[in-house]
């Protein structure tokens, strides 16, 4: 994941929790917030000490760094995005997790929506 896709200050994640609208799964949590001072989508990833240690931890914010980067064409501008991970997920493989997080970004509406073939 690109640096400026990364929220990272306290400042940033604070303000997409206290004025954010949030969607979930049982997976995961998400929390966005419009930005229009932003040109493409910032993404922050927040993992519990109660999901497990670190090595844990660091798996579950890879991976979902990894899925954001490959469906990033895909999801809407202007957005801070902050996902929460919640205890079933640390159990998921990747197809799973990624099925799991498209999902929870279908229900907040930020997927860009598919162009028709014909």
């Amino acid at each position: 994941m690109q640096k400026e896709m990364r929220l990272t200050r306290k400042e940033d994640f604070n303000k997409v929790y206290r004025y954010g609208t949030s969607f979930a799964n049982h997976q995961l949590v998400v929390y966005m917030l419009p930005q229009k001072s932003v040109e493409t989508v910032r993404v922050g990833i927040s993992v519990s000490k109660k999901i497990g240690n670190a090595v844990i931890r660091n798996r579950m914010r890879r991976l979902i760094k990894e899925i954001t980067r490959h469906h990033e064409e895909a999801l809407k501008p202007h957005y801070d995005l902050v996902f929460i991970v919640r205890k079933p997920a640390v159990d998921m493989e990747y197809a799973q997790l990624e099925k799991s997080l498209l999902h929870v970004l279908r229900k907040a509406s930020l997927l860009k929506p598919r162009g028709r073939t014909t």
